[in-house]
């Protein structure tokens, strides 16, 4: 998919930096990526940046709505950009994270909820590249 990362900065009145747009350009890029994994690539761009910079801006971003936090058993989280609801099957051999849509299957007895804000689903197994 493509996004117009200065808009969706500007849309959540975010400063648009150069930093920023690289962070957001890298995670689109992997889909999934962790923060040390963000900032071994950032560093090539931008050797001066620090990695307390970059928790700040992918917290920032965060908070925004315009990433969503992976969080994976027995590993550090993953980011993303946030999109339409979606799955996780999160590989136990590689750690590759793979997205999954949602069916209307799942049915579950909401009669004492009034509203529900967030879903998250993981699945955990071996991915077909690990078979």
């Amino acid at each position: 998919m493509m996004y117009n990362f200065n808009d969706i900065l500007s849309k959540r009145s975010l400063k648009v930096t150069p930093q920023r747009l690289t962070i957001l350009k890298i995670i689109d890029k992997y889909g999934h990526i962790s923060i040390d994994d963000i900032f071994n690539e950032i560093k090539q761009l931008f050797p001066s940046l620090s990695l307390a910079t970059i928790y700040k801006n992918i917290h920032a971003l965060k908070d925004a709505g315009v990433l969503s936090e992976i969080h994976i058993k027995d590993a550090k989280p993953k980011f993303e950009i946030k999109k339409q609801p979606h799955g996780h099957f999160i590989c136990k051999k590689c750690g590759n994270v793979f997205d999954f849509e949602i069916q209307n299957s799942c049915n579950p007895d909401l009669k004492d909820i009034k509203s529900i804000d967030e879903s998250e689903i993981y699945l955990y197994g071996i991915c077909k590249n690990c078979i």
